[in-house]
């Protein structure tokens, strides 16, 4: 797969095993930036031990205001084989995290299939965490059926205009809600047991100012698709970071009516599995990866 690749939908075509690089810049070797405990996901992803998160490098989109574009816009990092990763999480599971979770991993699929299905054949029992934009192709996330546990997609826009101009996606809306169905259908909804995810599926809607990302709309659509009782995530934490200070439109952070507008929706439509943050939250943990020392524990 790697000789031509077609792994997301831009489709580059590249010779990965040669050299060659499409839009994303990944190669033949997974490139990984850090790993570690990190505690500001979903309370059932999270936990009280921490998510172990695993940051790949570099990503299928180019959102102009991403929070980690140190390690999504580059290649930035150490490169692992299947067998590196393994170790990886044997480590993470040995730290006591809850799961440990993909973060950007649309450009490994092939490495992860095979590094995933090796680990669990090492011994590591807890659940796989696939942590996604939604610029996914379904064909390609039918590798890692029964291999992941649990989607964690963030549904980013639901017009199209908005996915070229904020993140240099073609047809990004009707791309995610294929790439979501086929999630769905691996895992269903969301297992909770203990107050911890044990498989199943938790949509991300991240709200942005003016209602660009149609959240909405997309909220109309997943109940229509995938029903009310499907775990929703809306995300105020928004903020004008990397190059969103030069947009106008993104210049600014959401306000509470725009978020609280979007929450009053979803209760309306009937969506009783719903996790969503205040605006005035403590900052997530976001490692520094160009000051970090490689792979410290935060």
């Amino acid at each position: 797969m790697l000789t031509h690749c077609l792994l997301c939908p831009r489709r580059c075509g590249a010779n990965r095993l040669r050299g060659e690089r499409g839009f994303c810049g990944a190669g033949a070797e997974v490139v990984v930036s850090y790993y570690g405990p990190h505690f500001g996901e979903e309370p059932p992803i999270s936990g009280l031990n921490g998510s172990g998160n695993v940051f790949f490098s570099p990503c299928n989109l180019r959102c102009i205001f991403c929070q980690n574009h140190q390690i999504s816009h580059k290649t930035f990092g150490r490169a692992f084989s299947p067998q590196d990763l393994v170790h990886i999480f044997l480590e993470l599971q040995d730290m006591d995290v809850h799961n440990i979770n993909l973060v950007s991993p649309t450009p490994y699929i092939p490495q992860l299939a095979v590094a995933i299905a090796r680990a669990k054949e090492k011994g590591v029992n807890i659940p796989f965490v696939y942590n996604t934009n939604s610029y996914e192709l379904p064909q390609s996330l039918a590798l890692l059926e029964g291999l992941v546990d649990v989607y964690l997609p963030d549904f980013k826009y639901w017009h199209e205009s908005a996915g070229r101009k904020l993140s240099k996606a073609a047809a990004y809306p009707e791309t995610a809600r294929s790439a979501v169905k086929e999630m769905k259908r691996q895992v269903g909804n969301l297992d909770v047991a203990g107050g911890l995810a044990r498989a199943g599926l938790l949509i991300r809607l991240l709200i942005l100012p003016g209602n660009l990302s149609g959240a909405k709309s997309t909220l109309r659509w997943i109940k229509e698709a995938l029903g009310a009782e499907t775990y929703i995530s809306l995300m105020s934490q928004y903020y004008p970071l990397h190059e969103a200070s030069r947009y106008p439109m993104v210049a600014r952070p959401i306000t509470q009516h725009e978020y609280d507008d979007v929450v009053d929706f979803a209760l309306e439509q009937g969506f009783v599995n719903i996790f969503g943050q205040e605006l005035d939250s403590p900052p997530l943990f976001i490692p520094d990866f160009e000051k970090a020392k490689p792979f410290e524990r935060p």
